[in-house]
Protein backbone atom coordinates (compact mmCIF):
# COMPACT_ATOMS: atom_id res chain seq x y z
CA UNK A 1 0.00 0.00 0.00
CA UNK A 2 1.41 3.31 -0.71
CA UNK A 3 2.04 5.80 1.55
CA UNK A 4 1.16 9.41 1.71
CA UNK A 5 3.37 12.30 1.47
CA UNK A 6 4.58 12.65 5.17
CA UNK A 7 3.73 17.03 4.84
CA UNK A 8 2.21 18.60 2.35
CA UNK A 9 3.02 22.52 1.13
CA UNK A 10 0.40 24.44 -0.57
CA UNK A 11 0.84 27.57 -1.82
CA UNK A 12 -0.67 29.61 -4.64
CA UNK A 13 -0.20 32.74 -6.93
CA UNK A 14 -3.75 34.11 -5.90
CA UNK A 15 -3.10 34.83 -2.08
CA UNK A 16 -5.77 33.80 0.52
CA UNK A 17 -9.47 33.42 -0.21
CA UNK A 18 -10.80 35.59 -1.62
CA UNK A 19 -12.63 37.46 -5.24
CA UNK A 20 -9.32 36.62 -7.33
CA UNK A 21 -8.37 33.32 -5.16
CA UNK A 22 -12.22 31.32 -5.02
CA UNK A 23 -9.88 27.34 -4.86
CA UNK A 24 -7.45 27.37 -2.42
CA UNK A 25 -9.81 26.48 0.32
CA UNK A 26 -11.72 24.10 -1.09
CA UNK A 27 -8.56 22.10 -2.39
CA UNK A 28 -6.82 22.32 1.24
CA UNK A 29 -10.47 20.81 2.97
CA UNK A 30 -10.17 17.92 0.48
CA UNK A 31 -6.52 17.02 1.57
CA UNK A 32 -6.92 17.78 4.73
CA UNK A 33 -9.55 14.64 4.30
CA UNK A 34 -7.51 12.48 2.98
CA UNK A 35 -5.73 12.56 6.35
CA UNK A 36 -2.25 14.45 5.03
CA UNK A 37 -0.47 16.96 7.11
CA UNK A 38 -0.67 19.96 5.05
CA UNK A 39 0.87 23.24 5.51
CA UNK A 40 -0.06 26.63 3.85
CA UNK A 41 2.14 29.40 2.90
CA UNK A 42 1.20 31.85 0.43
CA UNK A 43 1.46 35.41 -0.79
CA UNK A 44 -0.68 38.29 1.22
CA UNK A 45 -1.88 39.21 -1.83
CA UNK A 46 -2.61 38.43 -5.50
CA UNK A 47 0.66 37.86 -7.29
CA UNK A 48 0.10 36.88 -10.35
CA UNK A 49 2.07 36.47 -13.95
CA UNK A 50 5.14 37.16 -11.97
CA UNK A 51 6.66 34.20 -12.79
CA UNK A 52 9.85 32.70 -10.49
CA UNK A 53 10.40 36.37 -9.41
CA UNK A 54 11.82 36.43 -5.84
CA UNK A 55 11.48 39.08 -3.26
CA UNK A 56 15.02 40.07 -2.94
CA UNK A 57 14.91 43.93 -1.95
CA UNK A 58 12.24 43.55 0.25
CA UNK A 59 12.28 42.60 3.73
CA UNK A 60 9.21 40.13 3.87
CA UNK A 61 7.43 40.11 6.52
CA UNK A 62 4.30 37.78 7.33
CA UNK A 63 1.12 37.45 9.17
CA UNK A 64 -0.58 34.13 10.71
CA UNK A 65 -4.61 33.30 9.00
CA UNK A 66 -7.05 31.55 10.34
CA UNK A 67 -9.50 30.26 7.88
CA UNK A 68 -13.29 29.80 8.55
CA UNK A 69 -16.03 27.31 6.57
CA UNK A 70 -17.75 27.45 4.52
CA UNK A 71 -15.75 30.10 2.24
CA UNK A 72 -12.08 30.14 3.60
CA UNK A 73 -12.85 33.91 4.61
CA UNK A 74 -10.52 34.39 8.48
CA UNK A 75 -9.11 36.54 10.73
CA UNK A 76 -5.31 37.81 10.24
CA UNK A 77 -2.88 37.75 13.98
CA UNK A 78 0.22 39.26 14.25
CA UNK A 79 1.09 36.72 16.46
CA UNK A 80 0.24 32.99 16.67
CA UNK A 81 -2.35 32.04 18.57
CA UNK A 82 -4.94 29.19 19.54
CA UNK A 83 -7.73 28.35 16.89
CA UNK A 84 -10.88 29.81 17.64
CA UNK A 85 -14.34 28.26 17.12
CA UNK A 86 -14.97 27.59 13.63
CA UNK A 87 -11.65 28.55 12.37
CA UNK A 88 -10.05 25.20 10.38
CA UNK A 89 -6.34 26.05 10.57
CA UNK A 90 -3.63 28.23 10.69
CA UNK A 91 -2.19 29.49 7.88
CA UNK A 92 1.46 31.90 6.87
CA UNK A 93 0.55 35.19 4.48
CA UNK A 94 3.63 36.52 3.30
CA UNK A 95 4.37 40.01 1.16
CA UNK A 96 6.28 38.03 -1.13
CA UNK A 97 6.36 36.47 -4.52
CA UNK A 98 4.80 32.80 -4.76
CA UNK A 99 8.57 31.56 -5.49
CA UNK A 100 9.83 33.29 -2.12
CA UNK A 101 6.59 31.74 -0.04
CA UNK A 102 8.36 28.70 -1.71
CA UNK A 103 11.81 28.51 -0.70
CA UNK A 104 10.85 30.24 3.10
CA UNK A 105 8.51 27.47 3.17
CA UNK A 106 11.11 25.01 2.88
CA UNK A 107 14.24 26.39 4.02
CA UNK A 108 13.66 29.16 6.68
CA UNK A 109 10.04 28.26 8.52
CA UNK A 110 10.02 23.87 8.10
CA UNK A 111 13.53 22.78 6.91
CA UNK A 112 13.60 19.49 5.42
CA UNK A 113 9.79 18.42 6.48
CA UNK A 114 8.15 18.83 3.23
CA UNK A 115 7.87 16.20 0.94
CA UNK A 116 5.50 17.78 -1.52
CA UNK A 117 4.83 20.98 -2.85
CA UNK A 118 1.32 21.66 -4.81
CA UNK A 119 1.06 25.15 -6.37
CA UNK A 120 -2.48 26.05 -6.69
CA UNK A 121 -5.31 25.33 -7.42
CA UNK A 122 -4.97 28.42 -9.89
CA UNK A 123 -7.30 30.79 -10.99
CA UNK A 124 -7.23 30.22 -14.52
CA UNK A 125 -5.74 27.41 -16.69
CA UNK A 126 -1.75 27.62 -17.15
CA UNK A 127 -1.57 25.52 -20.44
CA UNK A 128 0.65 26.29 -23.13
CA UNK A 129 4.56 28.26 -22.74
CA UNK A 130 3.49 31.44 -22.99
CA UNK A 131 1.55 31.14 -20.00
CA UNK A 132 3.78 28.89 -18.01
CA UNK A 133 6.56 31.04 -18.36
CA UNK A 134 5.07 33.65 -16.48
CA UNK A 135 2.68 32.02 -14.30
CA UNK A 136 3.12 32.81 -10.95
CA UNK A 137 1.79 29.53 -9.96
CA UNK A 138 4.35 27.35 -11.89
CA UNK A 139 7.07 29.63 -10.55
CA UNK A 140 6.17 28.42 -7.34
CA UNK A 141 6.31 24.97 -8.05
CA UNK A 142 10.01 25.36 -10.12
CA UNK A 143 11.21 26.51 -6.48
CA UNK A 144 10.60 23.99 -5.57
CA UNK A 145 11.83 21.78 -7.77
CA UNK A 146 14.98 23.09 -7.72
CA UNK A 147 15.00 22.89 -3.98
CA UNK A 148 14.93 19.20 -4.81
CA UNK A 149 11.13 18.84 -3.53
CA UNK A 150 8.47 17.03 -5.92
CA UNK A 151 6.36 19.63 -7.01
CA UNK A 152 3.03 20.37 -8.94
CA UNK A 153 1.41 23.22 -10.89
CA UNK A 154 -2.17 23.12 -10.24
CA UNK A 155 -4.58 25.49 -12.44
CA UNK A 156 -8.10 25.29 -12.85
CA UNK A 157 -9.15 27.14 -16.46
CA UNK A 158 -12.46 29.10 -16.34
CA UNK A 159 -14.71 29.11 -19.53
CA UNK A 160 -17.45 30.60 -17.57
CA UNK A 161 -17.27 33.82 -15.15
CA UNK A 162 -18.46 32.97 -12.70
CA UNK A 163 -17.31 29.60 -12.45
CA UNK A 164 -20.67 28.02 -11.75
CA UNK A 165 -20.16 26.49 -7.94
CA UNK A 166 -21.26 22.74 -9.13
CA UNK A 167 -17.81 21.96 -10.91
CA UNK A 168 -15.71 23.32 -8.12
CA UNK A 169 -15.77 19.91 -5.65
CA UNK A 170 -16.00 17.70 -8.94
CA UNK A 171 -12.51 19.76 -9.80
CA UNK A 172 -11.12 18.61 -6.67
CA UNK A 173 -11.83 15.58 -7.00
CA UNK A 174 -10.14 14.97 -10.16
CA UNK A 175 -7.32 16.86 -8.87
CA UNK A 176 -7.27 14.83 -5.91
CA UNK A 177 -6.99 11.08 -8.49
CA UNK A 178 -4.12 12.99 -10.17
CA UNK A 179 -2.16 14.23 -7.16
CA UNK A 180 -2.46 10.65 -5.45
CA UNK A 181 -1.38 9.01 -8.62
CA UNK A 182 1.42 11.15 -9.80
CA UNK A 183 2.40 10.91 -6.09
CA UNK A 184 2.72 7.40 -5.84
CA UNK A 185 4.07 6.64 -9.37
CA UNK A 186 6.37 9.36 -9.75
CA UNK A 187 7.51 10.03 -13.38
CA UNK A 188 11.41 9.69 -14.29
CA UNK A 189 13.51 11.89 -16.62
CA UNK A 190 16.48 9.98 -17.24
CA UNK A 191 16.95 10.07 -20.91
CA UNK A 192 20.50 12.03 -21.27
CA UNK A 193 19.59 13.13 -24.72
CA UNK A 194 23.23 11.92 -25.37
CA UNK A 195 23.94 10.23 -28.53
CA UNK A 196 25.73 6.48 -28.97
CA UNK A 197 28.97 8.90 -30.13
CA UNK A 198 28.81 10.95 -27.03
CA UNK A 199 28.89 7.85 -24.73
CA UNK A 200 31.40 6.38 -26.32
CA UNK A 201 33.57 8.54 -27.11
CA UNK A 202 33.19 10.55 -23.65
CA UNK A 203 37.38 10.72 -22.21
CA UNK A 204 35.99 9.96 -18.53
CA UNK A 205 33.84 8.19 -16.57
CA UNK A 206 33.68 11.19 -14.41
CA UNK A 207 32.57 13.68 -17.42
CA UNK A 208 30.03 11.21 -18.54
CA UNK A 209 28.62 11.31 -15.23
CA UNK A 210 28.66 14.98 -14.61
CA UNK A 211 26.76 15.37 -18.08
CA UNK A 212 24.00 13.19 -16.88
CA UNK A 213 23.83 14.65 -13.76
CA UNK A 214 23.31 17.99 -16.20
CA UNK A 215 20.64 16.05 -18.14
CA UNK A 216 18.57 13.81 -15.91
CA UNK A 217 15.83 15.13 -13.70
CA UNK A 218 16.96 16.64 -10.42
CA UNK A 219 16.15 14.37 -8.10
CA UNK A 220 17.74 10.95 -9.07
CA UNK A 221 16.39 11.06 -12.51
CA UNK A 222 12.98 12.13 -11.37
CA UNK A 223 10.71 14.37 -13.64
CA UNK A 224 11.25 17.48 -11.73
CA UNK A 225 7.45 18.83 -11.41
CA UNK A 226 4.59 18.17 -13.27
CA UNK A 227 1.80 21.03 -14.81
CA UNK A 228 -1.58 20.18 -14.17
CA UNK A 229 -4.71 21.83 -15.84
CA UNK A 230 -8.32 21.05 -14.97
CA UNK A 231 -11.12 22.75 -17.15
CA UNK A 232 -14.11 23.80 -15.26
CA UNK A 233 -16.80 22.26 -17.78
CA UNK A 234 -20.08 20.15 -17.54
CA UNK A 235 -17.23 17.03 -18.17
CA UNK A 236 -16.53 16.91 -14.57
CA UNK A 237 -20.11 15.86 -13.58
CA UNK A 238 -20.46 12.09 -13.19
CA UNK A 239 -16.65 11.40 -13.63
CA UNK A 240 -17.37 11.89 -16.95
CA UNK A 241 -13.88 14.13 -17.66
CA UNK A 242 -10.89 11.94 -19.12
CA UNK A 243 -6.90 12.90 -18.04
CA UNK A 244 -4.59 12.48 -20.68
CA UNK A 245 -0.76 13.12 -20.69
CA UNK A 246 0.26 16.34 -22.97
CA UNK A 247 3.47 18.16 -24.16
CA UNK A 248 3.49 22.29 -23.66
CA UNK A 249 2.05 23.81 -26.94
CA UNK A 250 4.98 26.00 -28.04
CA UNK A 251 2.99 29.43 -28.66
CA UNK A 252 3.34 32.87 -28.46
CA UNK A 253 2.25 36.19 -27.20
CA UNK A 254 1.85 40.42 -28.62
CA UNK A 255 0.88 43.64 -27.04
CA UNK A 256 0.79 43.06 -23.44
CA UNK A 257 0.71 46.34 -22.30
CA UNK A 258 -0.97 49.79 -24.12
CA UNK A 259 0.33 53.67 -23.87
CA UNK A 260 -1.69 55.02 -20.99
CA UNK A 261 -3.09 58.15 -20.44
CA UNK A 262 -0.68 61.36 -20.21
CA UNK A 263 -0.47 63.44 -17.15
CA UNK A 264 -2.31 66.53 -17.43
CA UNK A 265 0.78 68.51 -15.83
CA UNK A 266 2.97 67.57 -18.77
CA UNK A 267 3.62 69.33 -21.18
CA UNK A 268 2.36 68.55 -24.68
CA UNK A 269 4.81 66.99 -27.46
CA UNK A 270 6.34 70.04 -29.99
CA UNK A 271 5.22 67.79 -32.92
CA UNK A 272 1.48 67.39 -31.48
CA UNK A 273 2.26 63.39 -30.74
CA UNK A 274 1.71 61.43 -27.83
CA UNK A 275 5.10 60.59 -26.75
CA UNK A 276 4.75 59.99 -22.84
CA UNK A 277 6.33 57.03 -21.58
CA UNK A 278 3.21 55.64 -19.44
CA UNK A 279 1.85 52.21 -20.23
CA UNK A 280 -0.86 49.89 -18.25
CA UNK A 281 -0.31 45.68 -18.75
CA UNK A 282 -3.53 45.46 -21.00
CA UNK A 283 -3.10 42.01 -22.93
CA UNK A 284 -4.52 41.66 -26.14
CA UNK A 285 -5.72 37.74 -25.49
CA UNK A 286 -6.92 36.90 -28.83
CA UNK A 287 -5.59 33.69 -29.71
CA UNK A 288 -4.38 32.60 -26.05
CA UNK A 289 -7.61 32.54 -24.16
CA UNK A 290 -9.38 31.33 -27.40
CA UNK A 291 -7.59 29.39 -29.29
CA UNK A 292 -9.15 28.16 -32.50
CA UNK A 293 -9.28 24.46 -31.71
CA UNK A 294 -8.57 22.25 -34.85
CA UNK A 295 -5.32 24.46 -35.11
CA UNK A 296 -4.32 23.05 -31.63
CA UNK A 297 -1.30 20.89 -32.02
CA UNK A 298 -2.76 16.99 -30.99
CA UNK A 299 -1.04 15.95 -27.56
CA UNK A 300 -0.58 19.40 -26.46
CA UNK A 301 -1.65 20.50 -23.03
CA UNK A 302 -3.86 23.08 -24.87
CA UNK A 303 -5.31 20.75 -27.41
CA UNK A 304 -6.41 19.03 -24.15
CA UNK A 305 -7.72 21.69 -22.15
CA UNK A 306 -9.87 22.74 -25.09
CA UNK A 307 -11.08 18.95 -25.63
CA UNK A 308 -12.66 19.32 -22.05
CA UNK A 309 -10.10 17.29 -20.66
CA UNK A 310 -7.66 17.22 -17.81
CA UNK A 311 -3.85 17.56 -18.93
CA UNK A 312 -0.75 16.50 -16.71
CA UNK A 313 2.58 17.82 -18.63
CA UNK A 314 5.91 16.83 -17.48
CA UNK A 315 7.88 19.89 -17.06
CA UNK A 316 12.22 20.35 -16.46
CA UNK A 317 13.16 22.67 -13.77
CA UNK A 318 15.36 24.52 -16.72
CA UNK A 319 14.63 26.32 -19.74
CA UNK A 320 14.41 24.30 -22.65
CA UNK A 321 17.20 23.59 -24.88
CA UNK A 322 17.19 23.59 -28.88
CA UNK A 323 18.48 20.02 -30.68
CA UNK A 324 21.74 18.18 -30.88
CA UNK A 325 23.07 20.95 -33.86
CA UNK A 326 22.18 24.24 -32.00
CA UNK A 327 26.05 24.26 -30.76
CA UNK A 328 27.40 25.98 -32.93
CA UNK A 329 26.42 28.23 -36.32
CA UNK A 330 23.69 27.28 -38.60
CA UNK A 331 26.03 26.42 -41.39
CA UNK A 332 27.43 23.84 -38.74
CA UNK A 333 24.50 22.43 -37.60
CA UNK A 334 24.15 19.51 -39.44
CA UNK A 335 27.91 18.01 -39.18
CA UNK A 336 27.51 19.39 -35.00
CA UNK A 337 24.33 17.23 -34.84
CA UNK A 338 26.59 13.58 -34.87
CA UNK A 339 29.75 15.28 -33.04
CA UNK A 340 31.21 14.80 -29.63
CA UNK A 341 30.19 18.67 -29.62
CA UNK A 342 26.54 17.96 -29.65
CA UNK A 343 26.50 18.67 -25.89
CA UNK A 344 28.50 21.43 -25.89
CA UNK A 345 32.24 22.01 -25.00
CA UNK A 346 33.29 23.50 -28.24
CA UNK A 347 35.53 26.48 -28.21
CA UNK A 348 34.90 29.50 -30.24
CA UNK A 349 38.23 29.36 -32.13
CA UNK A 350 36.81 29.70 -35.54
CA UNK A 351 36.20 33.51 -34.90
Amino acid sequence: MHQPPRRVLLTNDDGPPGQSSPYIFGLYVELVKLGWNVTVVVPSSQKSWIGKAFSIHETVKGRYYYPCKPDGMGQTSETRRELQPGEVGEWVLLDATPATCTNIALHNMFPGEFDLVISGPNYGKNTSAAFALASGTVGAAMSAAVARTRAIALSYGNFQYPPPPELLPPAHKISLRIIQALWNDWGRDEDSGLSGFELEHMDQEKDRLQLLTQTRGLRDGEVDLYGVNVPIVPALLNDGMKIVWTRLWRNVYGRLFKRGEKDSTTDAAPNGQDDSLVFTFSPDWQGLLTPIKDELPYGTDAWGIHSDMATVTPLKATFGEPGAGSMGFGSESKELANSRWARGGRYWDTL
